[in-house]
């Protein structure tokens, strides 16, 4: 992967879901050096996205009400609004990293993000985050449907449950090889500096 065209796309490493909520991924902590060793060595080739919550269901519309009306306490308005951001080691890089907010698991959705990366000459994400199997595998499935090349780094990646997580990790190896590749973060870290 050439230096000049990708970026760190990391996926929802929020409070919200490192501490005590309903929402908390007990697996965050398995994979956070990771996530902040390759934020740390390129703080301004990553953008870490934020799922935002509405302030009450009615806000949202189809099934996403149902969802919030099963996560109440969960809405902006219920719960902290300061647990929206990211963990403090990650927030202290921004700037140079970048913020993006989205109230979807995809951050592809509203079309803000693909057009920031085509204004840019973003040909490459590198995905890290959680979780594995809701909002990281919609980024990566929007990415590949978007012609982006994907590397997903398997150890900075977490969801709640191992089957559910090796099962993402296995879709995205396999069936999206040509689009994709999953690499430990080491492994890629060596790749980028040898250029």
């Amino acid at each position: 992967m050439q230096p000049k065209n990708w970026i760190h796309l990391c996926i929802d490493m929020q409070r919200m879901f490192a501490e005590d909520t309903p929402w908390q991924l007990a697996w965050m902590p398995k994979v956070f050096d990771e996530i902040v060793e390759v934020a740390t060595r390129f703080p301004d080739r990553t953008i870490f996205t934020r799922f935002i919550p509405p302030s009450s269901p009615d806000e949202l519309p189809g099934m996403w009400r149902a969802y919030y009306e099963k996560w109440p306490m969960m809405t902006t308005t219920q719960m902290d609004p300061g647990l929206v951001d990211l963990v403090a080691e990650l927030k202290q890089m921004v700037p140079p990293a970048r913020i993006f907010d989205k109230m979807t698991y995809s951050p592809w959705t509203d079309g803000r993000l693909h057009s920031a990366l085509s204004h840019q000459g973003i040909e490459a994400l590198v995905i890290t985050g959680g979780e594995t199997d809701v909002c990281v595998l919609a980024a990566a499935l929007g990415a590949i449907d978007l012609g982006y090349k994907v590397v997903l780094l398997k150890d900075a990646v977490c969801s709640t449950t191992d089957q559910t997580h090796d099962a993402a990790v296995e879709l995205l190896g396999k069936r999206f090889s040509v689009q994709m590749e999953v690499a430990r973060t080491e492994q890629w870290l060596s790749s980028v500096s040898a250029f």
